[in-house]
């Protein structure tokens, strides 16, 4: 007799075990904090966070160089969803400037099983919040909103992305 040995998926098993563990932080947000703006700031912050962390990750891991348009970060940031999230938004919609852009997808894993409530809560603003912390330390301020979800009953989930300026390196005062 052969012993059967199951085979899973690593990239299934940690998408789902991102999924479960993100939807009890949102859960527990919702019941310790009142409000839901005040949660969508919450989790707006833990974005922040994770993508000022991230980028460092990410030019380790890629062979990436220094982006001299918004249509190269488009395509890092692109490239960034598939290593992290497994899966790939189309980029979409430019502005006639070429300093805005959309980011446009039809499944999220961290919107699987979700039920939302009728409450103004922004479930997955971590993403822009990621997006706009990794783009900071690399010198680019942005600002990211959705401007559809597919928890608000909306196709498709539409990101958007606008460019506002390069940030200059400051030295801190005191240390020249």
């Amino acid at each position: 007799m052969s012993r059967q040995t199951s085979r899973l998926d690593a990239k299934k098993v940690n998408s789902e075990l991102l999924t479960l563990t993100y939807g009890a932080l949102v859960s527990q947000m919702l019941k310790e904090i009142d409000n839901p703006e005040d949660v969508n700031k919450q989790l707006e912050r833990i974005g922040y966070n994770m993508g000022v962390r991230l980028i460092e990750d990410f030019l380790a891991r890629t062979p990436s160089t220094r982006c001299l348009e918004m249509r190269e970060t488009a395509d890092k940031i692109q490239q960034a969803f598939r290593l992290y999230l497994n899966m790939q938004p189309v980029v979409t919609s430019w502005s006639s400037a070429g300093d805005e852009f959309s980011l446009v997808w039809d499944q999220c894993p961290l919107s699987e099983w979700v039920e939302m409530p009728n409450n103004g809560l922004k479930y997955c603003a971590l993403i822009p919040g990621a997006i706009r912390g990794a783009l900071q330390m690399v010198q680019l301020d942005v600002q990211c909103w959705f401007v559809q979800d597919l928890l608000k009953g909306d196709p498709i989930t539409e990101l958007r992305v606008k460019y506002i300026k390069r940030l200059e390196d400051a030295v801190p005062a005191g240390e020249d």
